[in-house]
């Protein structure tokens, strides 16, 4: 799909025009994988576009904290010098502030439609424990299963704790193992057992399943919002 760069609003010629069928062009794209019910990696991308023009426009360091791996020094070092020129150029600063003012109403857009997607998906979830969970429950397995089908996903969790300023957040990495057909003899506790014998390292592991009847996308919706659920789930237990 088309993307934009991480500065695209301050590269090349500085245009309001031109800029502009460059972002709708590109947000025309992202509505199409919306209307797919394709999720990631577009509403990531599009939302820090958005907190990107929003940091520039607010004059803060474009989000160094929040994005430390998506701005070179390079490319944080011309926005800077951008920004500057800008207060001094009182008819660049007009084209500017144009071209960011109306982005960030069409992106913003853009975002909603995204976000309306994901907190419906949220809601038709079911998370469950399989058998007892254990105390130590950030490592271990979930099962995503979705529609009709028989087939549950199994990728194995692993949570860890980071700090940003004065809060402290969970992430959560994942490796897909396999997948299973559930069957009257092949239920989520066998599936738990066939694990346990397999890989030795966790003899222990906290398991969960995540339903849902929705057919959606997996790779692109499904799992990413029920990667997140998890973590709230796992969190307020």
């Amino acid at each position: 799909m088309k993307t934009l760069s991480e500065t695209w609003f301050a590269d090349g010629y500085i245009d309001f025009e031109l800029k502009k069928y460059t972002l709708l062009a590109y947000l025309q794209e992202v509505n199409k994988y919306f209307g797919e019910n394709k999720l990631y990696p577009q509403l990531g991308d599009i939302i820090f576009h958005y907190n990107n023009l929003v940091a520039f426009r607010e004059n803060k360091k474009y989000l160094q904290e929040q994005f430390p791996k998506k701005l070179s020094m390079i490319q944080m070092e011309k926005l800077q010098m951008l920004y500057e020129q800008m207060i001094e150029d009182d008819e660049l600063m007009q084209e500017l502030e144009e071209i960011i003012n109306f982005s960030a109403v069409k992106i913003k857009s853009t975002i909603s439609n995204g976000t309306e997607i994901y907190e419906f998906v949220e809601t038709q979830l079911n998370i469950f424990p399989v058998g007892i969970v254990p105390l130590e429950n950030t490592e271990g397995y979930f099962f995503l299963s979705g529609g009709s089908h028989m087939r549950t996903r199994v990728y194995q969790y692993c949570l860890s704790i980071f700090q940003k300023q004065d809060e402290k957040y969970r992430s959560i990495k994942t490796e897909y193992i396999d997948h299973w057909d559930r069957s009257i003899v092949n239920t989520y506790e066998s599936i738990k057992a066939e694990l346990i014998r397999r890989k030795k390292d966790l003899p222990n592991p906290a398991v969960y399943c995540i339903e849902t009847e929705l057919n959606f996308p997996v790779d692109e919706t499904l799992l990413p919002v029920a990667k997140r659920s998890l973590v709230r789930y796992i969190s307020a237990a």
